[in-house]
């Protein structure tokens, strides 16, 4: 994309996409105000009529204190926004139970009642459920596809991890769908296999030796658990890879968009434009950038030459005051080359990707912390203005 490219990006907004948009996924590194972004995605959206929820995969607390609300679960609350919003305007919100969400997964696609209780109290399922990597993500996708098919919302906002967990957010369903074709889960899932024969072919002698020892000292047996949930497991496999299958194309609908938030230092800008692309190769949507706490321009007027030859003058002046003016002017000064840097930081780092929407957020007096704050991100988002 070229610099007049970009400027044109400048004058969009996200109007269009929180009118029109089914889900928007935002994503960024760490520290650059993503989860402030989504609810402020969430509150403009309800401004605008819609029935929103925002769902978080951060466990911490942020999303819920700038909402005014205790704390968030697994089923969404709402949020209190007082009696002018238009006709159809609510603000929902929820956080991710990730253990909840894949325990539902196996009551979906267990054969029986009986085999889905089995799973579930099963100690490698619990094991599993709550350490393999990947798994958050993959469970973030599977509460999204929960809530599109409910219904019963006109726009879902999610919030995700870092970027490197959000790429894995991209990855979860093929992640999951490679763990399911893998080699050892197939050799696992073998007749004799099933039955608790055979797996220290599978994972070698040492293994095994190991695996008893460890239940000795840990209590369990954990060949007889490996080998119960293996068989349970059995047949489950097509579920879940349709599942997969449809969440990728619930990603990739035109309903469904990514908004990139970052700040305008170099590092998260990198890996902006690093998610950009990825997006570009999975033909997965934009919505748009986000660049939160820029600095606001000030005005070239007076130029440099003159602020300088202005402290020179107040630096000479026989004036007790003189050289505390000057400090104010140099500050000036500096505070104006920091907001042009980080502008020219950010048109060089997008330079050559395919944005249509950049909404640069200023950087605002303190931290969000309430729906005042929220309102105010919320209105640039809508109108590219400072609220």
């Amino acid at each position: 994309m070229s610099r007049a490219s970009l400027d044109e990006a400048r004058t969009h907004t996200f109007a269009e996409a929180i009118a029109e948009a089914h889900i928007l996924v935002t994503t960024g590194a760490g520290g650059v105000g993503k989860t402030t972004t989504a609810a402020a995605i969430g509150l403009a959206a309800a401004r605008a009529g819609r029935r929103t929820l925002v769902l978080t995969i951060d466990p911490a607390r942020r999303l819920a204190q700038s909402m005014g609300l205790e704390g968030l679960g697994d089923e969404p609350a709402l949020v209190e926004l007082g009696d002018d919003l238009p006709e159809g305007g609510e603000l929902w919100a929820m956080m991710l139970d990730m253990q909840t969400t894949f325990d539902r997964l196996i009551d979906r696609h267990a054969g029986s009642a009986e085999e889905a209780r089995s799973i579930k109290a099963n100690r490698i399922y619990r094991t599993l459920s709550s350490t393999l990597s990947g798994t958050q993500e993959y469970m973030a996708m599977e509460r999204l596809h929960e809530l599109h098919e409910a219904g019963e919302w006109d726009l879902l906002v999610i919030d995700t991890p870092p970027t490197r967990s959000a790429l894995d957010f991209l990855d979860a369903p093929n992640r999951m769908t490679s763990f399911l074709e893998g080699r050892l889960l197939k050799l696992l899932l073998k007749p004799g296999m099933v039955a608790g024969r055979g797996i220290g072919k599978v994972v070698g002698a040492g293994a095994t030796a190991f695996m008893r020892v460890a239940g000795r000292v840990t209590g369990m047996d954990l060949l007889q658990d490996l080998a119960t949930f293996f068989r349970d497991f059995e047949g489950m496999y097509d579920g879940f890879k349709q599942r997969a299958q449809e969440v990728l194309e619930l990603l990739r609908d035109p309903g469904s968009r990514f908004v990139v938030v970052t700040s305008p230092e170099p590092p998260p800008l990198r890996e902006a434009k690093f998610f950009l692309e990825r997006l570009e190769q999975e033909g997965l949507h934009a919505a748009g950038v986000v660049v939160n706490r820029i600095r606001p321009e000030v005005p070239q007027d007076p130029s440099e030459a003159a602020l300088q030859r202005a402290v020179d003058e107040l630096e000479r002046a026989d004036d007790p005051e003189g050289p505390a003016s000057a400090a104010v002017l140099r500050l000036l000064n500096d505070v104006r080359n920091l907001a042009g840097r980080q502008r020219r930081d950010v048109t060089a780092a997008l330079y050559s990707t395919n944005v249509d929407t950049l909404v640069e957020v200023p950087l605002l007096g303190g931290d969000i912390h309430d729906l005042d704050g929220l309102g105010v991100i919320a209105t640039t988002l809508m109108t590219g203005r400072n609220g």
